[in-house]
């Protein structure tokens, strides 16, 4: 396997298939992460004072749209990705053998059942007058 270096992080691997897509995912899920969490930072610090935020205010305002569910989906989305490929590339680094794969496996797991509860989380809240 061929490796291209890059002028800092992880180097890029050669050729193509699922590692060259992550690695490419990796930098584009950073990138929206920084937008997003820089959005949801202006959105909850400086919009709105944070004196009248309540986990009611939150389900009866700002859940009450669909556009922020999806603002609050989509963040939810690329920190799982984006964590659990780093973590997938931290294993790989340290462990080896029949270790790396079930951690691998247990990483992937919890990473669709994290998803499924969060998905869940932000889908069934009922919309306000629902």
């Amino acid at each position: 396997m061929a490796v291209r270096t890059t002028r800092a992080g992880r180097a890029r691997p050669g050729g193509g298939g699922f590692e060259l897509a992550v690695w490419y995912l990796m930098r584009l899920t950073g990138l929206g992460l920084f937008v997003l969490a820089l959005a949801h930072y202006v959105i909850t610090h400086i919009v709105y004072p944070s004196s009248i935020q309540t986990a009611e205010w939150v389900a009866e305002v700002r859940w009450s749209s669909v556009a922020w569910r999806t603002l609050d989906w989509l963040m939810l989305s690329l920190v799982l990705f984006h964590a659990f490929m780093g973590l997938r590339v931290v294993v790989g680094d340290y462990t080896s053998g029949m270790t790396r794969t079930v951690l691998t496996a247990s990483l992937y797991l919890l990473g669709l059942l994290l998803f499924a509860m969060g998905t869940m989380s932000v889908a069934v809240l009922p919309l306000p007058g629902e």
